[in-house]
């Protein structure tokens, strides 16, 4: 990495002129799209990215008219040994990016006629998913991220070859409930594309690894790409290490049961024989592993969920940008990050893999693709667009809290769809805010009404569009995230507005009450003070302390236990881990049955005379007692104290 001054402040500004073009109306002519202006364009902006972001390497490839016009390797694969990355060999982990080849493989057998998009897919699976609303899943609602499944977090990552699953066995552990019905919600599903990929395993009757191997890989050319896992030997020596940052160690490999959605390793050269086969309609090298029809049928429009937002292809996403017709697809490990896009009326490909995660806010990926785009295929001029008069009005319907549609809404990560919503405000100038769409500079963008119920970025090209219902918003949906998921609204009874205020004063209410229970025996010991309650109202005061006990371990147990285990440490979502889970739920379950000592508590201080209990001792044994039956609400309407811990 750079380290001189000289060098960063010159990075510095052409990185900051980058920025400044993003900003600035978009010459009707771009940059001639060349193998020196690209050159020029990744050296000014990759390097200092890196250094800023803590990330060890990078690979980025172009593609132009079935040839590879750029690639080049950017850092090191290897801090310790200071390997340089090999665009030709350097292997990263493209995590969802490898959706792409299992979507492949579905339309290679749909071409055959093996399989029908629009059939359910129990006609090829040898253990059932029930119908949901009477409706079953198609290969289209996998493809589509619409079967109604919600998330699935457990046994994602494993690091222990000792502990690794196949695909069948990840898949049959349990089915996730089913939250949406076939083809109305997206709701990005990994389990539904690991499901496509075992549908590919039995109805070609090769191992979905091997599948993949002799009809996409060997056709195509790509000797540094493998699903097999852990990494055959023979690739080793290329596999570039994976980092949290650049400065920290080296992480084992990640190991993804459900390969399918996520478990490919390739070098950057070997994408680009993907991307030219896919921009050349199947053909890659004299080569098809599509035919043309298939490969634009696969690009074209599978779903689409709101009206002027970019569609949902056959597993790709639509991303236009600037008036161009683009698809493409992001991936993430926990520590590979990738991007691949094509364009499609350009014959342009673009592939970005980063093996670090880095410093928070300094993303690398969208940003790039942004001034990408914007350099060599700028967006021609908008039409004027007037502020609707009742862009404030109808701000006011947008406001409130949203719900992810790509979350947990019956299992015991349910607590994160109501602590983690996104809010919609309307702003002092009439305009429109998603506090979960920011800038580059990490704020809130700004959107104004310029038709009804249709809000345009401020300086800006973004979309916000509100779903209406009965004269009510149901969703929001915007081009700045794919067709994947959407903003669900959320009832005024789980509304964050409501519920994160009263959360975090029950969790104060429980920690004061725990708090000052050893701390007033300190006093009284301390002053020689006698415990002014005996018998009944002595009981119940100290299991009322007791439950409260209780009810802080299961709330922050499992807050603790999933913010830790989410913050790059996603193998602890195993079963091998359930017991840490059952323990805070063995509290949970004596802190429901202690609420009732709560109450009780409460009753006797109420009834009871002004010496034993004066009226602050009063008040303040309500306030517990309110907090412990809101425990108990949250324990149950968050589905903490679940029997099963499939999530």
């Amino acid at each position: 990495m750079f380290k001189s001054q000289l060098v960063a402040g010159a990075l510095a500004l052409a990185f900051s002129c980058a920025a400044a073009a993003a900003q600035t109306p978009a010459p009707p002519q771009g940059h001639a799209l060349t193998a020196d202006d690209l050159d020029a364009f990744f050296d000014g902006y990759m390097p200092l990215a890196l250094a800023r972001g803590d990330i060890a390497g990078s690979v980025v490839v172009v593609v132009k008219d079935g040839q590879v016009l750029f690639e080049k390797g950017y850092g090191v694969s290897d801090e310790k040994t200071q390997a340089p990355v090999d665009p030709k060999t350097t292997m990263f982990r493209p995590g969802s990016v490898s959706k792409l080849f299992t979507w492949t493989a579905v339309m290679q057998l749909a071409e055959a006629h093996k399989v029908d998009l629009d059939t359910d897919i129990n006609t090829y699976l040898d253990f059932k998913i029930p119908p949901y609303e009477g409706k079953p899943i198609t290969l289209r609602n996998l493809m589509t991220h619409t079967p109604g499944f919600e998330e699935t977090d457990k046994n994602l990552f494993m690091t222990d070859p000792k502990k690794m699953m196949s695909l069948e066995k990840a898949l049959k552990l349990w089915v996730p409930t089913r939250v949406f019905a076939p083809g109305e919600v997206p709701a990005y599903s990994n389990y539904g594309a690991a499901l496509a990929g075992y549908i590919v395993q039995r109805v070609s009757g090769e191992d979905f690894d091997d599948y993949i191997a002799n009809h996409i890989f060997d056709p195509l050319g790509m000797k540094h790409a493998t699903f097999d896992q852990p990494l055959p030997k023979a690739l080793q020596p290329f596999m570039s290490k994976g980092y949290d940052k650049a400065s920290g160690k080296a992480q084992p490999y990640e190991l993804i049961p459900m390969a399918p959605a996520g478990g490919l390793a390739a070098s950057g050269d070997d994408m680009t024989h993907f991307m030219i086969a896919h921009l050349n309609n199947g053909e890659y090298n004299g080569v098809r592993i599509l035919q043309p029809e298939t490969a634009i049928k696969m690009h074209g429009v599978a779903y689409q969920h709101t009206p002027g937002i970019p569609p949902m292809a056959y597993g790709f996403y639509h991303e236009d940008m600037n008036g161009h017709d683009i698809v493409g697809h992001g991936g993430d490990t926990l520590w590979f990050h990738s991007d691949l896009h094509l364009i499609l009326d350009q014959h342009v490909g673009l592939f970005l893999s980063q093996n670090s995660q880095g410093k928070p806010g300094t993303a690398i990926r969208g940003p790039l693709f942004k001034f990408f785009m914007d350099r060599y295929f700028p967006a021609p001029p908008l039409p004027p667009e007037k502020t609707l008069k009742t862009a404030k009005a109808d701000g006011a319907l947008a406001a409130g809290s949203y719900i992810d549609s790509r979350g947990s809404f019956t299992n015991i990560v349910a607590i994160g769809g109501l602590l983690g919503q996104a809010e919609a405000k309307v702003n002092d100038d009439g305009t429109l805010s998603v506090d979960a769409l920011k800038d580059y500079a990490g704020n809130p963008k700004k959107f104004r009404e310029v038709k009804p119920f249709v809000w345009r970025e401020v300086h800006g090209r973004g979309l916000l569009v509100a779903k209406v219902k009965d004269g009510k918003i149901t969703e929001l949906v915007t081009d700045q995230i794919p067709q994947i998921i959407s903003f669900l609204k959320a009832p005024w009874w789980r509304s964050a507005r409501i519920n994160v205020p009263a959360f975090l004063a029950m969790l104060a209410m429980l920690a004061l009450t725990v708090l000052f229970w050893p701390v007033k025996a300190i006093l009284r010991w301390r002053y020689d003070a006698p415990f002014p309650l005996a018998g009944r109202a002595a009981t119940l005061y100290r299991l009322t302390r007791l439950t409260a006990l209780c009810d802080l371990v299961l709330f922050l147990g499992v807050l603790g236990f999933f913010t830790y285990a989410g913050n790059n440490h996603l193998e602890l979502f195993s079963n091998s881990y359930d017991w840490v889970l059952r323990i805070f739920q063995v509290f949970g379950l004596l802190g429901v049955i202690g609420t009732i000592a709560a109450i009780m508590n409460a009753a006797v201080a109420i009834g009871g005379s002004s010496e034993e209990h004066p009226w602050w001792t009063k008040f303040t044994d309500v306030l517990i007692a309110l907090a412990c039956v809101l425990a108990v609400w949250y324990a149950f309407s968050e589905h903490l104290l679940v029997w099963s811990l499939n999530f």
